[in-house]
């Protein structure tokens, strides 16, 4: 039980006293780089998704 109560008080603080937590101009700046790189990833799957699915379908009816 006390190793318990140290591992809390140390991870305390740690979160309190040594972690750097972003800003949030950083913490928004970082939002809209994800956000754009899904979007760009899903459109590339799309594409890659009708693409070889218009392949197939030509393979398909022959």
């Amino acid at each position: 039980m006390e190793r318990l109560k140290l591992y809390i008080i140390e991870s305390y603080n740690e979160l309190v006293n040594k972690v750097t937590w972003p800003t949030l101009s950083n913490l928004q700046g970082s939002t809209v780089v994800v956000l754009v790189a899904s979007i760009i990833l899903a459109l590339v799957i799309f594409l890659m998704d009708v693409i070889s699915k218009g392949i197939l379908d030509q393979v398909y009816s022959l």
